[in-house]
C-alpha cells in the first residue's frame, strides 16, 4: 500500500528546475498553519481537477502553458505548485522561460534562448507588465506571447499582458487576450522521470523518486532490476501527489545509471488512467 508522507524532494527539472517549483523545499520545514490548504487557480482545476492537499502551511497551485512544438499553434498546460504567494507571477514566467525539455517531454516544446531571463514583472491596476533581457523571432515570439497570457490571466486581478524587451515594448503585446482557444488538453499522465537522490558528498543513495507529471492517485508502482528482480524497500506518496519515493533496503543495489525497471499504474484526479512497464537508466541528485 502507498503511504503517505510529506517527502520534499529537489527536483533539478531543472529535472531541470520541474513542474514543482515547491519541492526545491526539500526537507526544509514549512510554516506552521493548520489545517493545510491548497489554493487553485481555476485554470489548475479545468485541466487537472481538485488540488492535491498538504499537512501544514498554504500552498498555491497553478498552471504554465508550453507552447508545443510538435502541435505549431497550441499551448500544453502543466500544473506547478509553491508556497510563495507573493512570488505566483514571477516564479510562472521564470519556469516557463526554463521551458519543459526534460524527462519524457525532451523534444516536444518550442525551446526558449538559454540566455533569455526575466528583467522585472510589473504589476499595476490589472496591467502586468514582463520586461525580458533579448528579442525572439516571430515564431518562438508569438508562441511566448500566448504562453505568457494566459499563464499570468489565470491569477486573481491579471486583465491585461504587455510584454518589453529591455523596456521597449514589444508589438506581440498585441496578442494579449487573444490566446483562448490554443490550448491543448492534457493526454494522459506520463512517468516524466526516475532520480535517485543521496545527500551532498554522501555515497549511497537514500531515495528512488518516480516523477509525474501531474498529481495522480497511485494505484501501483514497482521497481525491479534490469533481469526482474524486485528492489526491496519501503514506498512512500511525495507531497502534492507528484511522486512516488522508494526508500531502498539495499541503498548500494543503486548508482549512477543504474537500470531501473518501473511497474506503474495511476490515474490523475480527472480520472485519466495510464500505466507503463519501462527501463530507465538512474539519474542522480543530491540534496
Amino acid at each position: 500500500m502507498i503511504m503517505r508522507k510529506i517527502a520534499f524532494i529537489t527536483v533539478s527539472i531543472a529535472l531541470a528546475g520541474f513542474l514543482i517549483y515547491a519541492i526545491s523545499f526539500h526537507n526544509k520545514e514549512i510554516p506552521v498553519e493548520a489545517p493545510g490548504k491548497v489554493i487553485a487557480t481555476s485554470a489548475y482545476e479545468k485541466y487537472f481537477g481538485a488540488a492535491p492537499t498538504v499537512n501544514k502551511g498554504t500552498a498555491y497551485a497553478f498552471v504554465i502553458y508550453f507552447p508545443s512544438k510538435t502541435t505549431p499553434g497550441k499551448v500544453v498546460p502543466f500544473p506547478f505548485f509553491t508556497f510563495d504567494e507573493g512570488s505566483l507571477k514571477k516564479v510562472a514566467v521564470e519556469r516557463l522561460l526554463g521551458g519543459m525539455d526534460i524527462g519524457s517531454y525532451q523534444g516536444e516544446f518550442i525551446p526558449f534562448p538559454s540566455g533569455i531571463r526575466l528583467l522585472a514583472l510589473n504589476d499595476a491596476l490589472g496591467t502586468v507588465t514582463v520586461n525580458l533581457s533579448m528579442g525572439l523571432d516571430t515564431t518562438v515570439g508569438t508562441a511566448l506571447a500566448h504562453a505568457l497570457d494566459l499563464t499570468l490571466r489565470q491569477f486573481k486581478g491579471a486583465t491585461d499582458i504587455r510584454l518589453q524587451v529591455e523596456g521597449k515594448q514589444q508589438p506581440l503585446s498585441a496578442v494579449s487576450g487573444q490566446a483562448d482557444g490554443v490550448v491543448q488538453q492534457p493526454s494522459a499522465p506520463r512517468l516524466l522521470s526516475v532520480n535517485g537522490m543521496r545527500e551532498k558528498g554522501a555515497t549511497n543513495i537514500d531515495e528512488v523518486n518516480a516523477f509525474f507529471d501531474r498529481p495522480v492517485d497511485i494505484k501501483e508502482l514497482k521497481l525491479f532490476s534490469e533481469d526482474g528482480h524486485a528492489f526491496a524497500g519501503d514506498m512512500y506518496h511525495s507531497v502534492f501527489d507528484m511522486a512516488a519515493v522508494f526508500r531502498p533496503k539495499e541503498p548500494s543495489q543503486f548508482k549512477e545509471r543504474t537500470p531501473v525497471k518501473v511497474r506503474w499504474k495511476v490515474v490523475d484526479k480527472l480520472g485519466r488512467q495510464a500505466g507503463g512497464n519501462s527501463v530507465w537508466l538512474l539519474d542522480v541528485k543530491e540534496h
